[in-house]
């Protein structure tokens, strides 16, 4: 096997066929297919801003497989390192949408090939070297197994100076509040930088902390940035230096909201590229919000992020056509 080289982004998890409805599942209709999961949306925001990312899992031998290969390689995000699991078939999400503005998801991924991710999965990607590792909250919740790799991947990338990125993304589908905080707030004390909603940082500090309070609690572990997705009220992020955390907050993006599904890992994909381009906390916080924005003005999960020449567009005032 060609040894793998080093890239900007390495990340992992389970990515999955995502069959969408405008209507309740229900009512059947037309349906289409995308591709669906947390870690894969934050890889192609990544590489459509000209980073160079890599993506690890595993899928089935099976059509959709081939399809989330396919999918990724045109995004140009690196598959080298993918494996195909012959036993297992790849996963699926069914999404629906509600005419009361609220979507609906639907999982088939019990014993699916994404579920069976294990630490020697990782070995190679891990060898070749990143500057980030980015990793998720959902990737522990599949099994025994993708928790022990995910946390063993997180403490060897930081033993080796990789910058480790952990987004709690808390699927209560998955696991339990119980489970999930045991898990989580180990994987959240291997972190460089913790990214999470407001309800998420429940599940990685002691209970009935405030935000202040738990927020000062993930620095004393040694996570040297927390920044808080606030949903259309925009995100805050906390520096650690040599005194009191630096406070830095960005006001969302006003745009027509049409679905909301993928901004969370929007905004991780925004944040990670100004990371990589040196960019303070302040415009790190501006391009997460900018993607966010470019998330939900789009009814799919990834399909409408941008490339680095569409980040000038949003800008422009609405209805601007850019000649």
């Amino acid at each position: 096997m060609t040894a793998l080289q080093p890239v900007e982004v390495l990340t992992f998890g389970e990515t999955m066929g995502s069959i969408r409805t405008s209507r309740p599942l229900r009512m059947g209709g037309a349906m289409s297919m995308s591709l669906g999961g947390a870690e894969t949306n934050v890889a192609i925001g990544l590489s459509r801003l000209g980073h160079t990312v890599r993506w690890v899992g595993r899928v089935g031998d099976d059509e959709i497989g081939a399809f989330a290969v396919r999918t990724l390689r045109a995004e140009a995000v690196l598959t080298d390192a993918v494996v195909v699991d012959s036993s297992r078939p790849t996963g699926m999400m069914l999404l629906e949408s509600h005419g009361a503005g609220f979507s609906r998801a639907a999982y088939y991924r019990a014993a699916s090939a994404g579920s069976a991710l294990h630490t020697e999965d990782l070995s190679a990607a891990l060898d070749a070297g990143a500057r980030i590792l980015h990793v998720t909250g959902i990737t522990p919740a599949l099994s025994h197994d993708a928790a022990d790799a995910t946390l063993a991947a997180a403490g060897r990338a930081r033993a080796a100076g990789i910058l480790v990125t952990f987004d709690v993304n808390y699927r209560s589908k998955l696991w339990s509040v119980e489970r999930a905080a045991a898990v989580l707030s180990r994987l959240a004390a291997e972190a460089d930088f913790v990214i999470a909603s407001e309800d998420e940082l429940r599940l990685v500090s002691p209970a009935n902390l405030g935000e202040d309070e738990a927020v000062r609690h993930l620095g004393a572990l040694g996570v040297r940035e927390v920044v808080v997705k606030r949903g259309e009220d925009g995100a805050t992020a906390w520096s650690f230096g040599q005194g009191d955390a630096a406070r830095e907050h960005r006001n969302a993006v006003t745009v027509p909201v049409v679905d909301t599904v993928g901004a969370g890992d929007a905004f991780s994909a925004g944040y990670l590229s100004a990371t990589l381009d040196g960019l303070p906390p302040g415009q790190r916080l501006e391009r997460g919000v900018a993607l966010g924005a470019f998330a939900v003005a789009d009814a799919t999960d990834w399909e409408g992020l941008p490339t680095r020449k569409d980040l000038a567009l949003m800008g422009q005032p609405a209805g601007t056509t850019v000649r």
